[in-house]
């Protein structure tokens, strides 16, 4: 009953997740990237600012369970927030000119990505699983984004940006992990992205003209998204496998077609449907060899 209980709450972050890309393009026709993302994260790390003593873990019989701690917060805080802050950038602007389904399963990239960008750049071994996991989400994701024809959306080419930039703060995250507390770390990320977002808001001087109509997508975006969506995968994975945690998660780009179809009219041609199993395929194969740590 404790797993059922645990997949089912991974269930509702996956929706909470999903749904977030259909509100995301919803306050793309009323605010900029950088003034819609500086105030979600700022929102969000606000929010999980009470939870940092609920959460805390870094006291054990009196003693630092994390050593040079301030070393690491000078670290990886930063680089973590400034992948945020791109990552989330490409992911806003390609959802002006893209659905939200495609956003959804496009980003969803990030898992295959995750095992490939470490046997670059950190020489791990990559099983062959996951290199055929890697054509088949190209294929997919061409056959999503292109509806077979010949040419990439531009749109869908910077969620595929996005995408590896995605993949990267997976990896960062992973690493910082082990080194800081969970909670405390996630608020300091989400700082330094709502920081170096709302700075070039400010220094572009964009418009704020559309706040006042879309103020409600920033509230959903920076209370369940972020806030109430982590807590409850933190939550969720202490006691779902690791297994049921990353299938489960991973249909967030599944909730991210409905709600775009239901909400906002989208539809989808035979051809991407196909796209999408694909996508959803290389998912599940990759993470037949690869259960990456998650933040938003």
């Amino acid at each position: 009953m404790k797993r059922w209980h645990a997949d089912l709450i991974l269930l509702t972050v996956a929706m909470i997740w999903g749904s977030a890309f259909a509100v995301q393009r919803v306050a793309g026709r009323w605010m900029d990237p950088f003034t819609f993302n500086g105030l979600r994260f700022l929102l969000g790390a606000l929010l999980l600012l009470p939870f940092i003593r609920l959460f805390k873990r870094n006291q054990l019989e009196g003693k630092p369970l994390y050593p040079q701690q301030k070393k690491y917060w000078l670290t990886y805080v930063p680089l973590a927030g400034l992948l945020l802050f791109a990552a989330g950038g490409l992911q806003q602007a390609g959802l002006e000119t893209t659905t939200a389904g495609n956003a959804g399963f496009i980003t969803s990239l990030y898992v295959v990505l995750v095992p490939i960008l470490l046997a670059i750049f950190f020489r791990q071994k990559v099983h062959w699983i996951v290199w055929l996991a890697a054509g088949i989400a190209v294929l997919g994701s061409l056959l999503l984004s292109t509806g077979g024809k010949l040419y990439l959306s531009s749109g869908d080419a910077l969620e595929l940006m996005g995408a590896v930039l995605w993949a990267g703060h997976v990896i960062l995250v992973g690493k910082a992990v082990k080194r800081l507390e969970v909670i405390s770390f996630s608020a300091g990320q989400y700082l330094v992205a709502g920081g170096l977002n709302l700075g070039v808001s400010l220094v572009t001087r964009q418009s704020w003209a559309g706040l006042p109509t879309a103020w409600w997508t920033v509230i959903y975006i920076g209370f369940l998204s972020t806030a109430i969506g982590y807590t409850l995968q933190v939550y969720g994975q202490r006691t779902a496998p690791a297994a049921d945690a990353a299938i489960l998660l991973s249909t967030e780009s599944v909730f991210a077609a409905l709600t775009g179809y239901i909400f906002l009219a989208e539809g989808l041609h035979p051809v991407q449907i196909l796209g999408c199993g694909l996508i959803l395929m290389a998912i599940l194969l990759a993470q037949m060899r690869n259960d990456p740590s998650r933040a938003r």
